[in-house]
């Protein structure tokens, strides 16, 4: 990952020319759509992600990047990362500087996530070089079954009926990570991460164009729920526009009482009021269901690749398996030649086959009867990798046999003493339910996650957590030290696109802002998807067998280079992410 050696750069130029000359197109062009022809239950090897878009494409915005020696943060919103920036400089730790920012985006970016949702965590302590993993994915209720999303006729709902009100609403995680965050890690008073997000609630902040065609596109939907419809529509139904001030005082006094509180308070108390919001549109959530909410701290998940250790999220996301299932099967391969098709394939494949294993085993860990690590072991990432032709696709994939005995935002920040915290927050679907509680914020749509068919691994159940596929990672180097942070939103797609970032810093030794605006380029079937400015790489997939599609991505990935004691931190220019150090 030395992109700072000029001869390496000068290495790739000529390949990022190629690459790079179709990225930054008109918002037109960006904005033509790929035609999405899932449905929420398929086979294994197929895409099993109606939600493959949570959030629309928005087109291209000015990348923002920064460098720095003391501290870095990069968030998907100016105002979260100044809310971060503020905390690090009062002598704040990663942790409380991730509080400040969560809550801000809470705010400004409602669509994506905020205290109706859930969340996963990587946080590094720097003063002993240890790794922790949290797990704030939501719950389903305690009456939860198979048939969850079944009509009583037997017959499973559809995804956008399914997806709105109470029904889909799990017991939201966010709230009790922070707190346990602030708890573990935290040196300030926990309200002063509350400040900043508490005076522009009261104050008022912007509509920023992101916002306003997020609020735009679902507002037909948002109009069904009078809480929503008040606070995002006009009177007259139409969406509010990009520069319209908005106040949430009900937010404002939500977090009052959290800072004062606790996560008793909003499991206990404040939970009291949600669920009779829930219920009344149809969900099943109890009180009950609130107070037995805890966020798990996982089992690390770490992976060799090639000299670095890339470490991710354990079950119940599947994203970090299948991360490192698909490095595992890359590293026999010489990928240095860069973002070539030739490499293109490779990594498709790879994906490929770490899908279909995904869709056949990964759910929460308290509901899978297979270790999940039994997928990683060196003996089977051999036997999927010898499946992989150099010259040819495979026609089909499907899930292999291992030993059994053996809409959605991403925060990332280095402390002033080197802490590091990587986290993917998210409500689901953009805006969530589109069910917004008296507390000022949108509740999530996570249920949907699970699969709609009742013999399925991710079938509904009892306090089950839905699959997920966030992957938040921190790659450390041979010695020990971190050296690279990254994440994503996007769905099912997260997996694809920190797939393509790793392999584009640690084997193609690309420059971060390049390889974060670099075009798309993934596969979670038997499809490989690209991007609009990866479109000329259509004949070259093909001729190898690969079914090909090419539209929009709205991925929203941040990530921070660190090395030789400078940071690089960089924002995804797909959505409107700032990056801040000193």
């Amino acid at each position: 990952m030395k992109y700072k050696d000029t001869r390496e750069l000068f290495k790739i130029m000529p390949r990022l020319a190629i690459l790079m000359g179709c990225v930054f197109l008109s918002h037109s062009a960006l904005a033509q759509s790929m035609s999405q022809n899932t449905s929420p239950n398929t086979a294994p090897n197929t895409v099993h992600d109606p939600r493959a878009m949570p959030e629309i494409a928005t087109g291209l915005y000015p990348q923002s990047t920064a460098q720095g020696q003391t501290y870095m943060v990069v968030t998907p919103h100016k105002e979260a990362t100044k809310a971060a920036v503020d905390i690090l400089e009062q002598g704040g730790t990663a942790a409380d500087a991730g509080i400040a920012a969560q809550l801000v985006l809470g705010l400004v970016e409602p669509q994506s996530s905020g205290l109706g949702g859930g969340a996963y965590a990587l946080y590094y302590e720097a003063d002993g070089q240890k790794l922790h993993s949290f797990d704030a994915r939501e719950t389903a209720p305690s009456a939860a079954r198979a048939s969850f999303f079944h009509d009583e006729n037997g017959m499973k709902m559809d995804f956008e009926t399914a997806s709105l009100g109470g029904l889909p609403v799990g017991v939201p995680g966010t709230p009790a990570l922070l707190m346990r965050l602030h708890k573990s890690f935290g040196v300030m008073d926990q309200g002063q991460s509350f400040d900043y997000a508490q005076d522009l609630a009261r104050d008022g902040f912007a509509i920023s164009p992101r916002l306003a065609d997020m609020i735009a596109h679902d507002a037909q939907k948002l109009s069904g729920f009078q809480r929503s419809a008040a606070y995002l529509l006009n009177a007259d139904g139409t969406p509010k526009a990009a520069g319209t001030i908005l106040k949430n005082e009900a937010y404002a006094q939500t977090l009052d009482q959290l800072r004062a509180g606790g996560a008793q308070w909003f499991y206990g108390q404040h939970a009291a009021s949600l669920t009779q919001t829930i219920k009344a549109h149809g969900g099943h959530l109890t009180l009950a269901d609130f107070a037995a909410y805890e966020v798990q701290e996982r089992p690390l998940l770490c992976g060799p690749y090639r000299t670095y250790k890339v470490c991710s999220m354990a079950p119940s996301s599947s994203g970090g398996v299948a991360l490192l299932q698909a490095l595992g099967m890359l590293e026999r391969f010489d990928l240095s030649a860069g973002a070539t098709a030739e490499n293109i394939h490779l990594i498709a494949e790879s994906s490929r086959l770490a899908f279909a294993d995904r869709n056949q085993y990964l759910t929460d860990p308290d509901f899978m009867s297979l270790d999940y690590r039994a997928l990683l072991t060196p003996t089977y990432l051999r036997q999927r990798s010898a499946m992989i032709s150099v010259d040819r696709a495979q026609s089909k994939v499907s899930a292999g046999m291992p030993d059994t005995e053996g809409g959605t935002a991403h925060i990332s920040i280095v402390d002033g003493q080197g802490n590091i915290l990587s986290m993917t927050t998210t409500i689901e679907n953009s805006f969530g339910s589109k069910l917004m509680s008296e507390g000022g914020y949108f509740l999530n749509n996570e249920l949907t996650d699970f699969s709609f068919d009742i013999d399925h691994v991710n079938s509904p159940a009892s306090m089950k957590r839905p699959r997920s596929s966030m992957a938040p990672v921190i790659v450390f180097d041979a010695q020990g030290a971190p050296v690279f942070v990254v994440g994503s939103a996007g769905g099912s797609r997260i997996i694809g696109y920190i797939l393509q970032r790793l392999v584009a810093q640690i084997d193609w030794n690309m420059p971060l802002a390049q390889s974060l605006a670099m075009p798309n380029m993934l596969a979670r079937s038997d499809i490989v998807e690209l991007e609009h400015g990866a479109a000329h790489m259509q004949g070259a997939l093909k001729a190898k067998g690969h079914e090909v599609k090419v539209g929009d991505m709205n991925s929203g990935l941040t990530a921070i280079v660190i090395e030789n004691g400078t940071m690089i931190g960089a924002a995804d220019p797909r959505r409107e992410g700032f990056a801040r150090g000193k």
